[in-house]
């Protein structure tokens, strides 16, 4: 299994378009300097009023199918 830390500072507004259908994926760099890519339905339930903010975890299988995530 494999592991990957990233930070995230999305407004509300700005998570509307992933929301919305608009945006399907959420492109991040992990602390580590790779590129990332998942699906933004995966955020859904760390929104807050403010938006998406913090430091997260995701976990991946052999396959590289998503199997977690988490806020740290």
């Amino acid at each position: 299994m494999q592991k990957m830390r990233f930070s995230l500072a999305i407004s509300a507004e700005q998570y509307q378009s992933y929301y919305k259908g608009a945006a399907k994926f959420v492109r991040v760099q992990t602390e580590d300097g790779r590129t990332l890519k998942f699906p933004a339905s995966e955020l859904q339930k760390f929104v807050a009023h403010e938006g998406i903010q913090g430091r997260f975890e995701i976990s991946f299988d052999d396959r590289h199918k998503l199997t977690g995530l988490k806020r740290l």
